[in-house]
């Protein structure tokens, strides 16, 4: 309740009745456990005032709201009005509900472009001289997709619940032919995230430079979401999190640890703004996720397999490597990713037009500068389908992580390079999003890109070059390659990789499980009627999710007679003690093979493993709010010896306070051991518990499950 005193004899407001049930049940934003009323723009909200005295007839009440520093009704971010009988769709307006002798009802509705944030609500009574307004207290604004002339309107149900309301999701990682998904607790109603989320945006170089002129365009979803966007990190500012690929997270905590936006807000807030490290693109997609939701604006986590960072924006990834099949480090500055994850966001586009509205990409993850500060996007996912790359905000970038070519040169000692036939990886595949109301995987790359090998996708393809090179592409890719950075000269580029006489693959014999011998076999076939000899260079190496090799754990060479059509397996093993010091908490191990065939050609295959390991969870009994009940996790040591100091580390909103942490006995070799302790749920509804197994010995074994939580009757 808030109140109000008046050293003046006459009509005052004496308690305000912010009815935050009504409000948060018609604005679904009753889940914000905030001080303060949050409500949604374009939507009224109803309150009552009770005074000392009835309003005279002649009467009425005029109410000021203000938000940020310097609020001014030039910039819209003050406005003026009174109580009346009508609404008007594009200004702040206050209709009188009831009245009773001593209290006043009265709505307030936003226009559906409010500046979002926090609003200082101030009112006197007409008769009064204008500077005696009475301060009755703040309330929060957001975004509402529920409001059909708002930018962010979404008009499924089913999808508003997912994307704005659900506080926790599921990420997708691992390898195109192996996904894993990932529990993740966005938890946007904890207790001050919102506060957090509304700091962020003050905390950015541009509130920082003219604080009245940033607030006064927070009403626009463009501006807002690309201001998060480089907020998430922290490379040009005091962002939330600090990257780190280099496999060290000495001084912090590692990426994978996190299991959830929640503790680095936190952090960061409480750390009085120091970013928090480390963060991989899943942990900056997963606190923009939060960051979003929590400011109402429909938002949904998509991994990318085979995810191209083309740093020379040629449209090509191009990889060196030497006569093993290696990555040549000092010489490739392309990459392609085993899964890169980002945010789509749901709002139109008042900037390009209709018929790019709808899902935004938005990157926060650190790869490229955008006008000279680490984000990138919003992105129309309609304009990189259709190649309209020169719209705003940038699509090439977006346009080369799901379209460009990998092409593989082969290094040699002389400094000579020559094209290396390899048909391995193809750039954008299995472009994953979590399904709406269920925990299934849906395959989104149709939103991104027309069927590999279409005419609809070449012709696209030709667009997207001539807007960014100004050339012709004529459909075809080869005849735009642009040197890179190597200074490749075009009759090089032009010049395709010679397909070999003969075939390869790797070939997984037994499951790559976490801590066994891995047991593969390099599957060659000859493809002519001739015998043909073949000079194999086999390594292997842990790698990072970025493919970045992190040490060489396999070195050996074979030589091979193919007779006419023949096929033959060269077995391959790396035992545990081979790998174990190395791997890193990505799990993922490469393998390549360069194979030279008389003639001189050659053929690279490539195989990336990730590791498997095995968590189970099963909640033993219904799950009832306030009630406690059992859960059961069964772990499993995946090492051939003795483990001591595992701990499960368990979270998940709605269900538990915090994060547990839970001793696991010490564990036989290859020992199964079940551990069981009990929560309390505090929210009804779907609830993700998320349990990882964590040990000095081996990486993080994560694991998931959704509870269904039902009201206490």
């Amino acid at each position: 309740m808030g109140r109000g005193s008046d050293p003046e004899h006459g009509i005052r407001v004496t308690k305000v009745d912010w009815q935050r049930l009504r409000n948060g049940a018609a604005h679904h934003t009753q889940e914000y456990p905030c001080p303060e009323l949050v409500v949604r723009r374009g939507q009224k909200f109803t309150f009552t005032l009770e005074l000392n005295k009835s309003l005279e007839y002649t009467e009425t009440l005029i109410f000021t709201v203000e938000t940020g520093p310097q609020a001014s009704e030039a910039l819209r971010t003050k406005a003026v009005f009174q109580t009346s009988e009508l609404t008007v769709d594009d200004s702040w307006t206050a209709v009188k509900e009831a009245q009773t002798e001593n209290a006043t009802t009265v709505s307030l509705t936003s226009p559906p472009d409010a500046v979002i944030g926090r609003y200082q609500l101030s009112a006197r009574v007409s008769s009064r001289r204008k500077h005696n307004d009475r301060k009755l207290g703040e309330f929060v604004l957001l975004f509402n997709p529920w409001c059909p002339e708002d930018d962010v309107f979404l008009a499924s149900e089913e999808e508003r619940q997912e994307y704005v309301l659900n506080d926790s999701g599921i990420i997708f990682r691992g390898v195109e032919k192996h996904i894993r998904a990932q529990g993740w607790n966005f938890g946007q109603f904890e207790e001050d995230i919102l506060h957090i989320c509304l700091s962020i945006l003050d905390r950015s170089p541009s509130h920082q430079d003219d604080p009245a002129t940033d607030v006064s365009r927070r009403h626009d979803p463009i501006y807002v979401t690309r201001a998060v966007s480089a907020m998430v990190n922290s490379n040009n500012d005091r962002g939330v999190v600090q990257g780190q690929w280099k496999g060290k997270y000495g001084g912090g905590t590692s990426p994978l640890q996190w299991r959830g936006s929640v503790a680095i807000l936190h952090k960061w807030f409480k750390g009085r703004f120091k970013p928090v490290k480390y963060g991989q693109c899943w942990v900056f997609a997963g606190v923009m996720c939060t960051v979003l939701r929590c400011l109402g604006i429909a938002t949904r986590i998509v991994s990318n397999f085979n995810s191209a960072h083309d740093t020379d924006r040629n449209l090509s990834v191009d990889k060196y490597v030497d006569s093993f099949g290696r990555t040549l480090e000092d010489l490739t500055e392309d990459s392609m990713w085993n899964f890169h994850v980002w945010n789509e966001s749901w709002f139109a586009r008042q900037d390009l037009g209709s018929s790019y509205n709808g899902w935004q990409v938005l990157d926060a993850t650190p790869q490229e500068e955008s006008e000279g500060v680490f984000r990138c996007g919003p992105a129309s996912v309609t304009a990189i389908r259709e190649g309209d790359v020169h719209l705003a905000h940038d699509g090439p970038f977006v346009f080369a992580e799901v379209n460009a070519d990998y092409i593989t040169w082969l290094w040699n000692e002389d400094e000579s390079r020559e094209r290396v036939y390899s048909d391995t990886k193809k750039i954008g595949r299995c472009i994953s999003t979590k399904a709406v109301g269920s925990d299934s995987r849906v395959d989104i790359t149709s939103l991104y890109k027309y069927p590999e090998g279409s005419r609809k996708e070449r012709q696209v393809y030709s667009k997207a070059v001539k807007k960014l090179f100004g050339v012709d592409a004529s459909g075809r890719r080869a005849r735009v390659r642009r040197a890179g950075g190597r200074g490749l000269r075009c009759d090089e580029l032009l010049k395709p990789a010679t397909k070999p006489s003969i075939a390869g693959k790797f070939k997984v014999l037994e499951p790559p499980l976490l801590g066994h011998d891995l047991r593969l076999a390099l599957c060659l076939a000859n493809l002519t009627s001739r015998s043909q000899r073949v000079h194999v260079n086999l390594s292997g190496a842990t790698i990072l999710y970025t493919r970045r090799p992190v040490a060489e754990i396999l070195h050996e060479s074979h030589a091979v007679k193919l007779g006419p059509e023949e096929e033959k397996k060269i077995p391959v093993e790396i035992s545990y003690s081979q790998y174990k010091e190395d791997l890193t908490e990505d799990k993922k191990i490469l393998l390549a093979a360069l194979c030279l065939v008389t003639k001189g050609e050659k053929l690279l295959v490539e195989k990336d493993i990730t590791l498997e390991d095995v968590i189970s969870i099963k909640v033993l009994g219904p799950a009832v709010v306030g009630v406690a009940v059992a859960v059961e996790v069964m772990v499993v040591n995946p090492l051939l010896e003795k483990v001591e100091d595992c701990v499960l580390m368990v979270e998940g909103s709605g269900l538990l306070q915090g994060q547990l942490s839970i001793s696991v006995p010490s564990l036989e070799p290859q020992e199964r051991a079940s551990v069981q302790f009990s929560i309390t749920p505090s929210k009804s509804g779907s609830r993700q518990l998320q349990v990882d197994l964590v040990s000095p010995r081996f990486p993080d074994i994560k694991g998931f499950v959704i509870i269904h939580v039902a009201t206490a009757k």
